[in-house]
């Protein structure tokens, strides 16, 4: 959620800001501009009407007690009576005004609140505008492995080796899915404990959060409501009327870890990582450069996850993404990081730094982890402040980053290590976890 303040002191620039996104808001910003104003004259026309009411019952408090003054006297009280009257009834409309402006503002506080979610968050100010067309590969790590053979499609080495079964997955759950098998699952395994004792090793709290979240998890992260019909829905949980979501990313998770929660400058920064499966509902196309498991509707991911004070956030969202390529690289992989353009970042995001690895199948780079930082974008939907040394509170900012996402890493280490008799060379760093293995071979 963006700062009002913002919007309020300059909506030219928030406006030409998503619109660097290829958002056009302008109607949503102007709209949210005129509720403020309407909120605001609400409140203050109630706020006089209470001062009014508080001003009159202190008036009726002294006539009461003129009329106790008077009735021991044995005088004519019907003056103050009436006086009291008048007001009793003034009062009571002030409360029938007052209980129709409230009804009149919570809609009016409803719609703000709608149209405020709505706004996709600012992009930094040093990204260029519009789409993938325009995203900046920044650098190519790692040397691009060469064949003096046919490489194979890793849907046909995993098959050869038995490490993926991808009918019997299918079978299973659907198009769109695979079950790894044998050393396939080893494989798998091996390559998420390579990411968790790398981040443990780097002082990073381990989390395993749960997979079925409450709707004000995406919120607060920022995927909805825009993106609710994009995830996969539990609506027969025993709880009445409440609809769960499988994540499709920790970040959902842990983004609400702090929610509605005040945090002291002390103990920032918080570095989190999580492992999960996540769950999607867009699972690609039937484009044959995305067979496999490139693309699917469950796939496992270890996530990074910072809150830092504003000061201390663009040094984290460094770390992440050095974090993120010193994974890739210790796998012996050739990658490269990409900046990516105001409209390719999510909406979420302020920036983001896509780490892409080569698939050979594929003739170019997919994605292995994005490092984005919402700023105080997503502390401002989950209400998530803490307190400055001062005293003064204010919002956290949120950085998340794959640390990493297997499910493309892992055809990636299958073709680019592959061997002219279809076996596969174990990169070094996951040996320990297979037993010593250092080749897969045709059974």
């Amino acid at each position: 959620m963006l700062d009002i303040r913002k919007i309020k002191e300059n909506p030219d620039a928030v406006k030409a800001g998503l619109k660097a996104k290829e958002v056009d808001c302008d109607a949503i910003i102007d709209r949210i501009l005129e509720l403020d104003v309407a909120i605001r004259a609400l409140k203050t026309s109630s706020e006089g009407r209470t001062a009014q009411k508080n001003k009159l019952a202190k008036e009726n408090g002294k006539l009461y007690g003129m009329k106790k003054g008077l009735e021991k006297k044995g005088q004519d009280t019907a003056e103050v009576d009436a006086k009291i009257a008048a007001n009793t009834c003034e009062s009571i409309k002030i409360d029938e005004e007052n209980a129709a402006d409230l009804e009149k503002l919570n809609v009016l506080n409803a719609e703000y609140r709608t149209a405020m979610l709505a706004l996709p968050n600012l992009p930094d100010a040093d990204l260029l505008p519009g789409g993938k067309e325009n995203n900046e590969p920044l650098r190519y790590i790692g040397e691009k492995h060469s064949f003096d053979f046919e490489p194979k499609h890793h849907v046909d080495l995993c098959s050869n080796l038995g490490l993926i079964d991808y009918e019997r997955g299918v079978k299973l759950a659907g198009a769109g899915n695979w079950m790894y098998t044998g050393m396939g699952a080893r494989l798998e395994w091996a390559l998420l404990n390579y990411f968790i004792d790398t981040h443990t090793a780097d002082g990073y709290e381990f989390i395993l959060p749960p997979h079925m979240l409450e709707y004000k998890c995406g919120e607060t992260a920022g995927q909805f409501p825009k993106f609710a019909d994009e995830v996969f829905k539990i609506a027969n949980h025993p709880t009445e009327n409440t609809v769960f979501y499988m994540l499709p990313t920790a970040e959902a998770a842990l983004a609400s870890v702090y929610r509605d929660e005040i945090l002291t400058e002390k103990d920032l920064p918080k570095k989190f990582f999580a492992y999960t499966p996540c769950f999607r509902r867009e699972a690609g196309s039937a484009r044959a450069d995305e067979r496999g498991m490139v693309r699917g509707h469950q796939f496992n991911k270890v996530e990074m996850f910072q809150f830092t004070t504003p000061e201390g956030s663009d040094e984290a969202f460094e770390e992440l993404v050095k974090k993120a390529e010193n994974l890739v690289a210790g796998l012996g992989l050739h990658f490269r990081t990409v900046k990516l353009a105001a409209g390719d970042c999510s909406a979420s995001m302020a920036r983001t730094y896509d780490i892409e690895i080569l698939i050979p199948s594929m003739n170019g780079y997919k994605e292995v982890s994005s490092v984005s930082n919402a700023r105080d974008y997503q502390a401002r939907r989950g209400n998530i402040r803490y307190r400055r040394a001062d005293g003064k509170i204010d919002f956290v900012h949120t950085l998340n980053g794959s640390g990493l996402a297997t499910s493309r890493i892992f055809p990636a280490i299958v073709e680019q290590n592959q061997r002219a008799d279809g076996s596969i060379v174990v990169p070094e760093v996951l040996r320990k976890y297979l037993g010593g293995i250092e080749v897969i071979e045709v059974k």
